[in-house]
């Protein structure tokens, strides 16, 4: 069994290419950019409140299928001594800078329970929530805005660009290194999911989140808001019912949108999900 500390993830991917926003946002999804999203971003806190924070009773959250794995998620790798969960953090921060350098993912290893609050976070996602209440500490600093004009309220596009440094930090993870990640850590990752009360496989949870990210809309042009007090919901009820965790995809806007689902496309791919499983990204 090697030492942990002699384990390598090495870089396949090309360099990401990219420029910093104005203003910075602070919101990369690590659990993206660790191996979703995905994270990912997958994740994310959201830039403003919901009138419907909380699943209406009328609205039924549809169920992800999830088939059985022909084998468990990962890639094959040399088995390594890890620590326990209570002191992986180090690993973690070392093994996610050889993934990315993006100053967003650095930004992510400064807080503690990296693998439980991915965990936590996945689990959140996968059950149609955001996990913005689990990532405090990289919420945007910009303001949401809203412009006004004859059609009514609609989303202020410039909003889009507190999502820029998200997007770029998931393009800047490495995609099979990502995968190798997540099968060295899957046994703490594993001990941190049944903490919360699950007894099966996490590979189920991190299919079904990447899978309900994948089937958010991308949606071009403006996008209407209707105003609640000082809460805004979307006027087309199609995107209103959307889960959290969609509805915080879709706010990143649809260029943002799109890389980041690509990413986790190909991770998905990566990590051993069927392609007829995973949906495709719109163009």
């Amino acid at each position: 069994m090697d030492d942990v500390s002699d384990y390598e993830l090495q870089k396949t991917d090309p360099p990401a290419q990219y420029s910093p926003s104005k203003p910075p946002s602070l919101v990369p999804w690590i659990a993206a950019a660790v191996v979703l999203a995905g994270a990912a971003w997958l994740y994310v806190y959201r830039p403003w409140k919901d009138a419907t924070a909380e699943p209406s009773e009328a609205v039924t959250q549809t169920e992800v299928p999830v088939a059985e794995a022909e084998r468990p998620l990962g890639v094959e790798i040399e088995p390594v001594d890890l620590p326990p969960l209570d002191e992986t953090d180090a690993l973690v921060r070392d093994l996610v800078r050889a993934l990315s350098s993006h100053p967003r993912v650095l930004a992510w290893l400064t807080t503690d329970g990296l693998i439980r609050n991915f965990a936590v976070s996945v689990e959140n996602i996968a059950n149609g929530q955001s996990p913005a209440l689990h990532q405090r500490v990289l919420r945007p600093q910009a303001p949401f805005g809203v412009v006004e004009g004859r059609g009514g309220l609609t989303i202020d596009t410039r909003a889009y660009r507190r999502y820029d440094d998200l997007a770029a930090a998931v393009d800047s993870v490495d995609t099979q290194g990502a995968a190798k990640l997540y099968s060295l850590l899957k046994p703490r990752i594993q001990e941190a999911y049944q903490e919360l009360g699950y007894t099966t496989p996490f590979d189920r949870a991190l299919e079904t989140a990447m899978v309900r990210l994948l089937e958010a809309p991308v949606v071009e042009g403006d996008i209407a808001l209707i105003p609640r007090g000082g809460l805004y919901q979307y006027n087309d009820q199609r995107l209103e019912q959307l889960n959290g965790a969609q509805k915080q995809l879709l706010r990143m806007g649809p260029r943002n949108e799109r890389i980041v689902q690509r990413k986790l496309r190909s991770i998905g791919r990566a990590l051993g999900i069927p392609e007829e499983r995973l949906p495709r990204v719109a163009r």
